[in-house]
């Protein structure tokens, strides 16, 4: 019998999101400093004759099982660059929530390039890996391997990997589905929006110097996403009341959003505490920096 493979897709956190600007093809140019959290999708792969998904967890009728799932996307896309590519089966257990900010499609589609690595002898670095992730949709070059980077242009330009202090954390989503288009749409222009500071993050060798740093900067799109789903709002604003809450932001285009602590005690306890107040609130603690080690 062909051997499983595992690994895991952890959620993908926009620590800082600024918006550059609006290119003439439509597209946004960006710059985002990224971490990823402990909290994440499993994914396995059986080799076999024909690609396939099969998809289940608490979050997979909104994730969907069809072509337009970026598992397959992905899959199709390094067959496109690597002749007699061994497919297979992926099954996906589907716990982060969609469209949410947390880039858990694009996830998903760097475990699965990662695992068809595996499966066929290619290096990590191998060339075609990245042009499949970069033609599977913007995020999935962070997500293929997922450390701290600064994201710049529409994600397809990446610094080297920061030595960030791992962050203790708290995210929340309210259970409301937010547009990536929708949300750019509404975006306009902040004012004085700092360029980050990638020699600062980089000699961040501790938790208080990278606190203050993020707090310079903010995520330009969290005023529309707020604008089009106020729970967003709602959600920030009992984050920062939460003790030890050191910082409360928006991910992404929303709508889930994260607040920093000092420790790991205090952000399982502000979880805890979220909890009880809103028990329909889907609620982690976790810790930002690099993924998870392996399924």
């Amino acid at each position: 019998m062909a051997a499983l493979l595992v690994d895991n897709a952890p959620a993908k956190v926009n620590l800082t999101l600024r918006v550059v600007g609006r290119r003439a093809d439509g597209y946004h140019e960006l710059e985002s400093l990224v971490a990823f959290a402990d909290v994440c999708d499993g994914l396995s792969f059986t080799p076999g004759e024909a690609l396939a998904l099969r998809v289940h967890g608490p979050s997979a009728a909104q994730a969907g099982d069809g072509d337009d799932n970026l598992v397959l996307k992905a899959g199709r896309a390094l067959a496109a660059r690597v002749p007699g590519l061994t497919l297979g089966l992926f099954d996906l257990d589907k716990q982060l929530p969609v469209a949410a900010g947390l880039g858990g499609g694009s996830a998903d589609a760097g475990a699965a390039l990662r695992l068809l690595a595996r499966a066929n002898g290619l290096a990590q670095d191998d060339a075609r890996l990245c042009e499949a992730a970069r033609a599977t949709g913007a995020d999935v070059p962070v997500c293929l391997d997922p450390r701290p980077r600064l994201m710049r242009g529409v994600g397809e330009i990446l610094s080297a990997p920061l030595p960030l202090p791992p962050l203790p954390a708290v995210l929340v989503n309210p259970g409301v589905a937010l547009s990536t288009k929708a949300v750019f749409a509404g975006w306009t222009a902040a004012a004085h929006a700092l360029p980050f500071d990638l020699a600062a993050a980089a000699n961040a060798d501790s938790r208080e110097p990278l606190l203050r740093l993020l707090l310079l900067h903010a995520n330009d799109l969290e005023p529309a996403a707020s604008a089009l789903a106020p729970a967003v709002g709602e959600v920030l604003a009992d984050l920062r009341v939460l003790a030890d809450c050191r910082l409360a932001r928006m991910s992404g285009s929303g709508a889930t959003c994260f607040a920093l602590f000092s420790s790991a005690a205090a952000a399982i306890a502000g979880a805890e505490t979220l909890r009880g107040k809103f028990p329909h609130w889907w609620v982690r603690a976790t810790k930002l920096g690099a993924r998870a080690p392996d399924a």
